[in-house]
């Protein structure tokens, strides 16, 4: 069967690939850059029903699973949920392809959130298409590489666990494996089409729950609970969905507090039992998944403290510390009057600017940038003021580990 995965780059897309061509299904990627010979670009962002419709020649089923949780520069739900995904139904119906999967969410049916309302007009859309679809609404995916998951196992690594409002949110999670078997099977001409089903654990639990499993699983000590109050958790969503690649923002902090709507889980479906909360984490993941908890807080950890360094100093330059003694320095490396003014406010600002940019749009240019900067300074410190280089205080060769900071955050954004 040929079957083409659109977000076949993502972590469902790429699981769906690996379960299918084991399968033995002829196995298209869908994806908005084609990345190897074969891969036909879907660009939901600029959607086009008929250079689609001929794209789709030869192909047997469609599966839909481009989704993403949060909206950035590019990248909106309108378009990404709603108008590309309408885009491509239009096409399979116009190229003759056979049966469509949609990779929905559990909610949809309900939600009030811009991420359901756009997921709801497509689901929508296609029901009212003479076309062989389904429809799958999941809850939460686990799975060893899943954002979400790898997120709260990074919560559960921590010494002090943050609850938010208690940790009573009720979650169902379904294990990738399971989904993809699931989807699998909805694809057999021999499965009744126009299902819309919502996908589930075996049993629901509570977040706090999960985040003790997790922890357990992984090997960690037992740790304090912290109830973080829901008010509290208004702020900080207001706060963080301001920073890039939050999970945290207002909209997903409404969404955790209303829970995974209830569901029964789909064992007849899928054969066999699902996998509960207790197999997520097999022992012989347990140190792959340990590790990779604790790394996952080395990037924010640096930027954050990156980011305090900046916004110290340019707090500092502004005022709090005294303009005279700044100026008193300034005037060292031969600068004097507006123009040490200029400087000192100059830097001020552009220090501040930097430690916001930390925060809310890293990238590669940025740590270029702010490395050039302290050479810059480092060098003129080291000509004008020379008694910093052997100051006890060390506030030059402090600089030597914020360039290997920024190294390491170059070095992971060229991986990346």
């Amino acid at each position: 069967m040929g079957i083409l995965i659109c977000g076949a780059s993502g972590f469902l897309g790429q699981a769906l690939e690996r379960h299918l061509t084991a399968a033995g299904h002829q196995v298209v990627r869908g994806m908005r850059q084609p990345q190897r010979p074969g891969d036909l670009s879907f660009n939901f962002a600029s959607p086009d029903s008929a250079a689609w419709a001929e794209q789709l020649a030869g192909i047997d089923t469609v599966i839909n699973c481009i989704g993403i949780f949060t909206e950035s520069t590019g990248k909106s739900f309108l378009d990404l949920h709603q108008r590309g995904p309408q885009a491509l139904f239009a096409a399979c119906l116009a190229a003759g392809v056979r049966r469509v999967v949609q990779v929905s969410a559990l909610g949809t049916a309900s939600g009030s959130e811009s991420y359901f309302t756009s997921k709801r007009a497509a689901d929508e859309f296609l029901m009212h298409l003479p076309l062989e679809w389904q429809i799958v609404r999941p809850a939460l995916i686990y799975g060893a590489n899943g954002h979400s998951a790898g997120f709260f196992r990074q919560l559960a690594s921590l010494p002090v666990l943050p609850l938010p409002a208690g940790g009573n949110q009720v979650l169902q999670a379904i294990h990738i494996d399971d989904l993809c078997t699931i989807i699998a099977r909805l694809l057999d001409p021999a499965t009744p089409a126009g299902q819309c089903l919502d996908l589930v654990g075996p049993a629901p639990f509570t977040l706090k729950q999960m985040l003790l499993e997790f922890r357990r699983a992984m090997g960690f000590t037992p740790a304090l609970c912290l109830n973080i109050p829901a008010p509290l958790m208004q702020v900080a969503a207001h706060a963080l969905g301001r920073l890039s690649g939050s999970l945290l923002t207002p909209d997903s902090w409404r969404m955790l507090q209303t829970g995974s709507p209830a569901a029964t889980p789909p064992t007849a479906l899928l054969g066999r039992p699902l996998r509960a909360l207790a197999d997520f984490i097999p022992p012989a993941a347990a140190k792959t998944a340990r590790l990779s908890a604790l790394t996952a807080w080395r990037n924010p950890l640096l930027r954050a403290s990156l980011a305090l360094v900046w916004l110290i100093t340019g707090l500092l330059s502004l005022g709090l510390y005294p303009i005279d003694a700044s100026l008193a320095l300034l005037a060292r490396t031969g600068l004097s009057g507006t123009p040490a003014l200029i400087a000192l406010y100059g830097a001020a600002g552009l220090d501040l600017a930097f430690g916001w940019a930390t925060l809310c749009h890293p990238g590669r240019r940025l740590w270029l940038a702010q490395m050039a900067l302290i050479a810059v300074y480092s060098l003129v410190i080291a000509v004008c003021l020379p008694e910093f280089l052997i100051h006890p205080f060390g506030p030059l060769s402090k600089n030597l580990p914020i360039l290997a900071l920024l190294f390491i955050l170059l070095s992971e954004e060229n991986a990346a």
